[in-house]
């Protein structure tokens, strides 16, 4: 007999039941269990310890014991490490013994699909309208994204927003080790890497899906996450013609992305020289676009860059920002003050832009225009 999700899901929120007020709580953004007896959240940014627990270790077990099952997943001492997802999307992560020996430790990350908006980012500064704007027209002209960031700096809920941006029309295939992407698309498919069963078969990986994927007729590719050998895949379809691809993977600075995509790309089974491949990723990403978590807490957009090449000369990428984030001093209520602002450069992508029928915003231009200092 086969249980419906809907009682699945009520049961799984009952094993969590210590923490549903936080997983019904719109202001919290994570939920951190270290152990039965300590539970953090994440509000506005910062960390705050509640005075919730849980009866016992073998409690968070049966949680997360209910969790995998959702998912298809399995969770003991031979499996130690858990992703898997809640019924409302928010992602858990869980590491167990004998990995972690003071017991059960598990994070769960929420997701607000309902209520995160653009002109929400826009509200509480993360970007402008016309950083939003610019967006728009980059993902309209199916020019390759990648966006980058920290752990917690907001990378899947801004790729969800930029799939809003995506044409009607176009057909999207999603790959993901464990589901967070929610695309703003009626065309969608989505697929999801499945780890070998205990007897360790029939795994199924990014690797498989994106090679699936590129035989199911895609207008785009949205990768969740960028984490290994799948990157060369990625990279070979993006300098392919498979135009408009987009995807996470963590890194510090634009500079930094590019170098980890080289790194990962270098994991995959296939021997190709280091030249090639930095000239493949030069020519297939076209633009990063970086988030970060500032010290604050609050999440902003802190760069809009385009990939412009690899000079052969100094062994360099090269890149030019198109938009970046100037920081004043701290407020009164202890919030850094900041702006994302145009730099004055305009693209080489535009004759793209202008083929598919789009613009940059007019501050671009304006931008453009003004004299620029000497440089000293």
């Amino acid at each position: 007999m086969i249980i419906p999700e809907a009682v699945f899901a009520e049961t799984l929120l009952e094993f969590l039941s210590p923490v549903r007020k936080f997983l019904d709580d719109p202001t919290v953004s994570e939920i951190m269990i270290n152990g039965p007896s300590q539970v953090y959240i994440e509000r506005k940014g910062r960390l705050e310890l509640t005075s919730v627990k849980f009866e016992s270790a073998e409690d968070v077990m049966c949680a997360l014991r209910n969790a995998a099952q959702y998912v298809g997943k399995h969770i003991d001492e031979h499996h130690p490490i858990l992703e898997a997802r809640l019924p409302d999307g928010s992602r858990v992560q869980a590491v167990v013994p004998p990995i972690a020996p003071d017991g059960p430790s598990v994070s769960i990350r929420r997701f607000f699909k309902d209520t995160l908006t653009m002109d929400h980012l826009v509200s509480i500064g993360s970007l402008t309208q016309d950083a939003a704007s610019a967006l728009d027209a980059l993902v309209a002209a199916k020019l390759n994204v990648l966006i980058a960031g920290g752990t917690g700096s907001g990378k899947t809920s801004l790729l969800n927003l930029l799939t809003r941006f995506v044409p009607s029309g176009d057909r999207m295939i999603v790959i993901e080790d464990s589901r967070e992407v929610e695309v703003q698309n009626a065309h969608v498919v989505y697929l999801e890497a499945r780890p070998a069963d205990v007897h360790g078969r029939h795994a199924v990986g990014i690797r498989d899906l994106f090679r699936s994927a590129l035989r199911m007729r895609p207008d785009r590719i949205v990768i969740g996450e960028i984490r290994g050998g799948e990157a060369l895949d990625i990279v070979q379809a993006m300098v392919s013609g498979h135009g408009g691809c987009m995807g996470t993977l963590h890194a510090t600075y634009p500079r930094d992305t590019l170098t980890r995509l080289e790194t990962m790309a270098m994991m995959s089974d296939v021997d190709i020289p280091l030249l090639a491949l930095r000239l493949q990723i030069a020519s297939g990403a076209n633009v990063i676009v970086q988030v970060s978590r500032l010290q604050d807490g609050s999440r902003k957009i802190t760069h809009i860059t385009e990939v412009l090449g690899f000079d052969l000369e100094t062994s360099k990428y090269q890149l030019q920002d198109l938009f970046v984030r100037r920081y004043g001093g701290m407020n009164a209520e202890g919030m850094l003050q900041s702006e994302l602002v145009p730099t004055g450069v305009l693209p080489q992508f535009m004759p793209q832009l202008h083929e598919h029928g789009v613009d940059l915003p007019a501050s671009m231009y304006l931008a453009a225009q003004r004299p620029r200092p000497l440089p000293s």
